[in-house]
This record gives C-alpha cells, sequence and structure tokens, in this order.
C-alpha cells in the first residue's frame, strides 16, 4: 500500500470511507467525475462534481464540438485529474457518450483527454443503452421492461429481461435536439417524435412487440420530472429514485407539465435552470413513448450509465447480494452496528416478532441494523435523524412502505410509538404495527445483556398463541432487571399478549436452538 494510501488510512478519507473507484461522465450536456466508496454493490458517493459544458449543444447545426465548450470541458477534466491524482484513486473509468462519438472533432478531442493520462472509452449508442440497463438492473433485482436513458444528444432504448439487457438502440431524441422536433403545436412535436420511435423498431402497437409493463426513466431531466411530481403530491419523501406512477398519472404529470414554462419551473426551489429548460419537451417525449411503448407504469430510476458500468463490472456473487443489505450493512457498521450483531439479533428476536404479512426478513434485518446504529447518535436529536435515514437515505431496492416500516422500527427501539405523518402516510397500519413490533423485539434484545453476544446466547425470546416467553440461562438470571422488564411489558402489550420468564439450565437452552 502506498504512503498516500496508508495516509489516508489513517485518516478515514470521506467520513470513514475510502475513496476507491472514480467514473468520468463525458456527457453531451455535462462533464462529469464521480467518486464512489464502500459496497460496490450499493456505493456510497463521495464525491459528484459536474461542469455543465453542453459539448452537443452545435451538433446538429455543424456537427463539431464546440471550440468555448471543449474548453470550458477541458479545463473542468483537467481538475478531475488533478484531484485523482491527489486522493490517490488508480480504478477510474472515463467514458464518452453521443456529443463525442457524434462530432467531427470527436477524434481530436479524445487525443487532449489522452495527454490528460485518461484512457477515454467511447461509447456506441448500443452500448450505452446496454449499460444503462444494467443500472437499472442493480437497481430494481428482477426488472422486466424497458429502460429509456435519456441524455443531451441521444436517447437510449432497450430491453431488459431475465436479468440482461437485449434490443439496445440509439435515438437521436436528447434534449439537446428535442427542440428540433418542435413545430407551432406540442402535438405535431409529439408525431414526429413517434414517427421516430416507430421507425427505430419501438412501436408496440405495429411490431407486436411486448418488452414489457414498465418504462424505467433514466437520466437528469427524468429526475427532474419526478422532483416535480412529488412536489404536486407533496410527497413524503424527498428522493425521486424508484418514484412510480400508473400511465393515468404519468398523462396527469404531463398535462401539469404542459401548463408550465421553463420560468415557472425555475420558481421550484429543487429544479435547476438547465432541467427547467428540457422538461416541457422531455414531457411531449414521454407522451409520444407512452403511445409507443404502452407501458403499465412508469417508475424513475437514479441509476444509470455510471451505476450500470459498476454493476456490470462485479463478479456474479457480488451482483447476488441484496442492494439493500449491503448498503444498510456498510452505513450501520460505520455507526456501531456491526452486520454480524445485526444478524444475531434478527435471529433472536424472530420467534416474538416474525416478518410476515407486510415485511420480510431482508427488510427485518435491515430495520435491526439501523436501530442499532441509531443508538449512537446523541439522545436529543436522535429520533429524528434516525428516521431521516429510513425515509431519505438512498437506499436500494425499498418502497416507501419499506421505508415507513423502518421508520417504524427505529422509532419503537427508542420507545417512540407515536409516528410521525410523514411515516404514517406512506404505509398501511397493519404494516406499521408490524414494524413497532420489531423496534420493540430489537429493544429488548439490545437491553437485555447491552448488545453482548453472550446475552443472546444464554436467554431465547418466543411467542406462543398468548404469551410471550423469555426463557434465560441460570447462569445469567440477573440480567432480567427491572428495564429489561419493562421491556418485556412493551413488547407483550404490543403483541396483545401475556409474558412470563422462565429461569432454566443453561443446557436446557441447547434444545430451543434445535427446535
Amino acid at each position: 500500500m502506498s504512503l498516500k494510501r496508508r495516509r489516508a488510512d489513517r485518516e478515514g478519507a470521506f467520513s470513514g470511507h475510502l475513496p476507491e473507484r472514480a467514473i468520468i461522465d463525458i456527457g453531451s450536456n455535462t462533464v462529469r467525475l464521480v467518486v464512489y466508496g464502500g459496497t460496490m454493490r450499493a456505493p456510497t458517493v463521495l464525491l459528484n462534481e459536474k461542469v455543465t459544458a453542453k459539448l452537443g449543444r452545435d451538433i446538429g447545426s455543424t456537427g463539431a464540438l464546440a471550440d468555448e465548450a471543449v474548453e470550458l470541458a477541458m479545463r473542468g477534466l483537467s481538475r478531475f485529474v488533478l484531484l485523482l491524482d491527489d486522493l490517490g484513486i488508480k480504478d477510474i473509468e472515463t467514458v464518452a457518450t453521443a456529443a463525442v462519438r457524434d462530432a467531427s472533432n470527436g477524434k481530436q478531442f479524445v487525443a487532449e483527454l489522452k495527454k490528460l493520462g485518461l484512457k477515454p472509452r467511447i461509447l456506441s449508442g448500443e452500448e450505452e443503452g446496454e449499460i444503462s440497463a444494467y443500472g437499472v438492473l442493480g437497481a430494481f433485482p428482477g426488472a422486466e421492461g424497458i429502460v429509456a436513458d435519456l441524455g443531451g444528444g441521444s436517447l437510449e432504448l432497450a430491453s431488459v429481461k431475465d436479468g440482461v439487457p437485449a434490443n439496445s438502440s440509439s435515438l437521436p431524441l436528447g434534449t439537446l435536439r428535442l427542440p428540433d422536433y418542435r413545430a407551432n403545436k406540442p402535438d405535431r412535436m409529439v408525431a414526429s417524435l413517434e414517427k421516430v420511435l416507430a421507425k427505430a423498431g419501438w412501436d408496440k402497437a405495429s411490431n407486436g412487440k411486448d418488452d414489457g409493463k414498465t418504462l424505467y426513466l433514466v437520466g437528469g431531466t427524468w429526475r427532474a420530472m419526478a422532483v416535480y411530481a412529488m412536489l404536486l403530491q407533496g410527497h413524503p419523501l424527498s428522493d425521486p429514485h424508484g418514484l412510480s406512477g400508473s400511465v393515468d398519472e404519468a398523462k396527469a404529470l404531463i398535462k401539469a407539465l404542459s401548463k408550465e414554462t421553463k420560468d415557472t419551473l425555475k420558481e421550484h426551489d429543487r429544479i435547476s435552470s438547465m432541467r427547467a429548460e428540457k422538461l416541457p419537451d422531455a414531457a411531449l417525449l414521454l407522451k409520444a413513448m407512452l403511445a409507443k411503448l404502452s407501458p403499465e407504469r412508469i417508475v424513475f430510476s437514479s441509476w444509470g450509465l455510471r451505476e450500470g458500468l459498476l454493476f456490470n463490472g462485479l463478479a456474479p456473487e457480488a451482483r447476488a447480494q441484496d442492494p439493500l443489505l449491503a448498503g444498510v450493512s456498510v452505513f450501520a457498521s460505520q455507526r456501531g452496528a456491526p452486520a454480524t450483531l445485526a444478524a444475531q439479533m434478527a435471529g433472536w428476536t424472530v420467534r416474538a416478532s416474525p416478518s410476515e404479512g407486510k415485511g420480510d426478513e431482508r427488510l427485518r434485518l435491515a430495520a435491526t441494523m439501523l436501530a442499532l446504529a441509531s443508538m449512537q447518535i446523541e439522545p436529543n436529536i436522535r429520533m429524528p435523524q434516525a428516521i431521516e435515514w429510513a425515509l431519505h437515505k438512498r437506499w436500494i431496492a425499498i418502497d416507501g412502505e419499506g421505508r415507513a416500516m423502518l421508520a417504524a422500527a427505529i422509532a419503537a427501539n427508542g420507545n417512540h410509538l407515536d409516528l410521525p405523518e410523514e411515516v404514517r402516510a406512506l404505509a398501511s397500519e397493519d404494516a406499521l404495527e408490524e414494524a413497532l413490533c420489531w423496534g420493540l423485539a430489537i429493544r429488548l434484545a439490545r437491553r437485555l445483556g447491552a448488545r453482548s453476544r453472550r446475552s443472546l446466547q444464554v436467554s431465547r425470546l418466543r411467542a406462543d398463541e398468548d404469551q410471550l416467553v423469555l426463557r434465560l440461562a441460570k447462569s445469567h438470571e440477573a440480567l432480567f432487571g427491572l428495564p429489561v422488564e419493562k421491556d418485556m411489558k412493551l413488547l407483550a402489550g404490543k403483541l396483545g399478549l401475556d409474558w412470563q420468564v422462565e429461569i432454566v439450565a443453561d443446557d436446557a437452552l441447547d434444545h430451543d436452538r434445535e427446535d
């Protein structure tokens, strides 16, 4: 290990994360550097910096990258190279998309990139669509449907099914090119866009192709559209990733956007000027896609090209990991909640508060990890901050109800059973009651032996038909103090059961383990 890396290790760069990998994404609108740490199955973004160079802005008219755009891009890229060297990051992947591959002076630009020490890979349109589809597969395990990655220079479409992308193609429908399709009436623009989609073979009505019922929308402009939808709804969550809706809801969103202008869109705090300018045209593109692709629902994905590069590079066993648990385990372990301890506690509580009905075991394990980590937060800010983790941090492969259940379990772990309205708005009462039981069981497990692994080995907890039973080895009988008795009463009351404690010989617990 180099001296630079050893120093970073000692200093705990980026709040405990070492910068492990970087991707430079040279797009038609922006040139972006993203530095990742943590597990690459659910990576933590340590640095995300962009330069809005608009390399593709003149491709339609001149066919070339504009000199001033190249100058702006190179200035940003020079900074990126220096940053990466100072951080000691060696695993760097540089990719360029539509603007560079289509430009008449693209080769000259690539030569300048190589002078900086970069090794750029110019992606074909088909490669770009395929890699973005891998990003969706990483974010939504088992995804099936069509991925639509909208960039500045092009729109990439790809089918996903059985864990692999297919039928990838690139269309000249990027946000920088959409104005070329605009006519005096929006309906004429939609008709023009529909013709482009049909000519490229993306017309379910004419060719009978059924690539899936879900349309996954990838790219910054689509994300801005999702943010706009959330603002209209007064949505309790803030992360647009995973926001979904029916076709009717998508059509209502398009109608709402048709009444907006770039100036009125700029008034929304979370919509940038650049995205405000592109959203009205993007809404008409979505209208054409709904007509030609005939999906049953849309899903917005914040994972796309860059995450696809990461996911596609993983070994098969790493790809098979649950992205929710992979991300939560790294996050929680850095906050005093190792995954092994959480797994033991989840196992200890399962016979008293099993995952049934709305929840599942992966969700309960994630809740256990976050509940344990939350105890490292200062008491006066613990509940608000921990609930923020559950609701607003970008976890992967979890929906709004799942987030609410995480929040409810964390709250109950701290003996807070009156849930905030934003939590109750996301899940049914039955789901929240189930998660509250998880949290109270975690609280009991945690407080029984102050998180000692030994306390989990010398005790068993189970719920019978009418009784909650704690079996405790004679050698550790004194663990059943007044605080633990209160926790037993809390959990039993929430379960609607009586409770009792059984003090047994140490070896009697072996039979429980065998059962």
